[in-house]
């Protein structure tokens, strides 16, 4: 359901193509959401009692999406930034995760030990669960979070970021003509809205996605309770480029992992690690491209990479090159903001950047790319290695088994060959280390919104 009570504050939603607000926001207060939480605690009862109904429910609110398509992708192009055509396929895939997560349903496990007793593993579900979700995928970020915990039979209280929060508001609007009320809940506000939710007595889920540090102080919070924690924390995936790469034929899929959302994908190629005799080409290729991509409001249908989404996150890449430049290192397209309204700054590729650098060793979530070069195999597995993250990396090469044993050295959740960030919602998606806590995806992101539930009787005789 989306958010209905009438609240005295609201805030400002800022176009990040203008800088500029051109919308507002219902600010609602922490202590609303006792009502909110208690609606669906009561919610819960009827709709984890019937999965058929579920299902059917699921399958009408991708159809209610799909359909809603032309009202969703404009309005999060405006206050995401991204370009229209990718904002269309993050509502098709919002529509393709209620789909996928509505043919799913637990299934009964037998236990049999030699004694007369039956045993059978049940499923069920959590109760109500809180979604945290962030500004650079809100209705995609959203599904995986509120598809897998409604198909398991939980409520779900869903906040988005203030930065990103009217297409999400609009699409509680969509999925409250179709689902029944109070089973799907969308709050938004500025903190302590989300600290509140998420240490919240009758919450007894919490899925989140953002920084290390929010996602450490989200964990804390929620342990008040003793509430499940499901934390996607972000990551600086490597990619490995091996000496036996084709440059050219793999230049244009290594700059779009690196650069698709303007750089904004916590599964985004964040550096990339080449041989030393490949580095020079490695560079020319990737700022080739980077100095003609088009750069420009999301709106606009020739923009092939829009603004940084919000000024602080702009304030950050910027700070990360210019100390990157302090350091020693060099441009080979970019580092700079580009002069004019809205968030922009130049697609940025960074050459001779120290591996001690931050725009190294942490997470730029921004268009600002560091290529660097190695001497051994050895030496570039163990710095893509080095870093607290563990989320995704990649290995490039011609000989797939090579490049596979190379990518089997990755310390991180998943590894691609050849290409990065592609997803099937079949498989798990997690990270290691402080990339996160949990899975999301697939049947194991179902069953983390389930509890194993028992039941012991004597047989038959």
């Amino acid at each position: 359901m989306p958010e209905t009570a009438r609240t005295a504050a609201s805030f400002a939603v800022i176009d990040p193509a203008t800088g500029e607000p051109f919308a507002e926001a219902p600010d609602r207060r922490p202590e609303e959401l006792d009502a909110v939480v208690d609606r669906a605690h009561r919610a819960w009862t009827g709709w984890r009692a019937d999965p058929a109904a579920r299902t059917t429910a699921l399958y009408a609110a991708a159809d209610a999406v799909e359909a809603a398509g032309d009202r969703l992708a404009p309005l999060l192009t405006r206050e995401q930034g991204k370009p229209l055509a990718e904002s269309y396929a993050e509502v098709a895939r919002t529509a393709a995760r209620l789909r996928y997560f509505a043919e799913l349903a637990p299934r009964t496990r037998r236990i049999s030990d030699g004694r007369p007793v039956r045993g059978e593993v049940r499923w069920r579900p959590l109760g109500p669960v809180a979604a945290i979700v962030p500004w650079n995928f809100p209705l995609q970020l959203a599904a995986a979070k509120f598809a897998p915990a409604l198909a398991a039979g939980n409520t779900v209280v869903l906040k988005p970021s203030p930065y990103t929060p009217l297409a999400t508001r609009l699409l509680g609007s969509v999925l409250a003509a179709v689902l029944p009320e109070d089973v799907l809940t969308v709050v938004t506000g500025r903190e302590p809205l989300g600290a509140r939710l998420v240490s919240h007595p009758g919450i007894r889920h919490v899925t989140f996605t953002g920084s290390v540090p929010t996602g450490r102080a989200v964990a804390a919070a929620a342990a008040g309770s003793l509430a499940r924690v499901t934390l996607e924390l972000g990551g600086n995936d490597a990619a490995v480029l091996l000496d036996d790469v084709a440059v050219e034929a793999v230049a244009d899929r290594l700059f779009w992992a690196a650069f698709r959302n303007c750089g904004q994908v916590c599964m985004a190629v964040k550096r990339v690690y080449v041989p030393a005799r490949l580095h020079s080409e490695v560079v020319e290729a990737l700022a080739q491209r980077a100095t003609s991509v088009v750069v420009g409001p999301g709106l606009d249908p020739d923009t092939r990479l829009g603004p940084v989404n919000n000024a602080p996150q702009l304030a950050r890449v910027e700070q990360l090159t210019r100390r990157a430049l302090a350091d020693g290192a060099r441009t080979a397209a970019g580092g700079h903001r580009i002069d004019g309204p809205g968030h922009f700054f130049a697609p940025t590729i960074l050459t001779g950047v120290p591996p001690d650098s931050p725009v190294v060793t942490g997470e730029q979530f921004g268009p600002v790319l560091p290529v660097l070069p190695y001497r051994t195999l050895d030496e570039a597995v163990d710095a893509a290695n080095g870093t607290g993250f563990g989320l995704g990396g990649s290995v490039w090469g011609t000989d797939l088994d090579r490049a596979e044993a190379v990518a089997d050295r990755l310390e991180c959740g998943t590894a691609w060959i050849n290409h990065h960030a592609e997803l099937s919602l079949a498989q798990p998606f997690a990270g290691i280390k402080d990339s996160g806590v949990g899975v999301a995806g697939g049947p194991w992101g179902f069953y983390g919104n389930l509890r194993p539930f028992v039941v012991h009787r004597p047989e038959e005789t």
